[in-house]
């Protein structure tokens, strides 16, 4: 059983420390995504996803609300910012509100957290996805494709999926998951065992 304060448990902590230290890295893609769950993305996953849930910067004004278009003017000005310092430039002073200009930003792929640092008190350093992963969030696919290539990365690792397991995972509806599994067996990748099962196909097994 966990304790209640997790975060200030030496041992669970090191958990949030491994964490913080692979996104500083910088070598995957990590934010709250899809429903606002925290998710890494390996480098060659970004544009599936991006093509799914990212947002275009001539759509930002007519999608993005108030408040997360006051944080994202702040971080095209000042390309990376600490949180407070973040709050306080903004002008979304409430957190709340900020927090939730933060999620939206990164539900977009527009905003990542790129640091963590500890000293002389917990923050989170802000930047520009696009600053990070240039190439991968500039590159287009079909949204068709996006669906299949999620699939595939879901499948190759785990094998097999069951009905709503890919849609829970990556935050896909259901509709559009079953788009992408029927596309893996359109060319052979999987097999459909019975609806909404999936499994990698014999000759795909390593």
């Amino acid at each position: 059983m966990l304790p209640r304060n997790v975060q200030k448990d030496p041992e669970t902590s090191l958990t949030w420390e491994l964490k913080d230290e692979i996104m500083g890295r910088g070598k995957v893609y990590y934010a709250k995504l899809a429903r606002g769950r925290p998710m890494f993305l390996a480098p060659r996953m970004i544009p599936y996803f991006h093509a799914v849930w990212g947002l275009r910067r001539s759509d930002e004004q007519r999608r993005l609300g108030r408040h997360a278009r006051a944080v994202l003017k702040v971080l095209r000005r000042e390309w990376e910012m600490g949180t407070a310092d973040l709050r306080e430039e903004s002008g979304v002073k409430e957190r709340a509100a900020f927090t939730r200009a933060l999620d939206e930003l990164q539900s977009a792929m527009v905003v990542i957290p790129t640091a963590a640092v500890y000293a002389p008190k917990f923050t989170y350093i802000w930047s520009l996805g696009i600053d990070r992963f240039p190439d991968e969030l500039r590159r287009r696919v079909s949204r068709e494709t996006a669906l299949r290539e999620i699939a595939r990365g879901f499948l190759t690792g785990a094998g097999m999926t069951i009905p709503g397991e890919l849609a829970r995972v990556t935050g896909l509806s259901r509709a559009e998951a079953g788009r992408g599994n029927l596309a893996l067996v359109a060319e052979g990748y999987a097999t459909m065992l019975e609806r909404g099962v999936y499994r990698l196909a014999a000759n795909r097994v390593r």
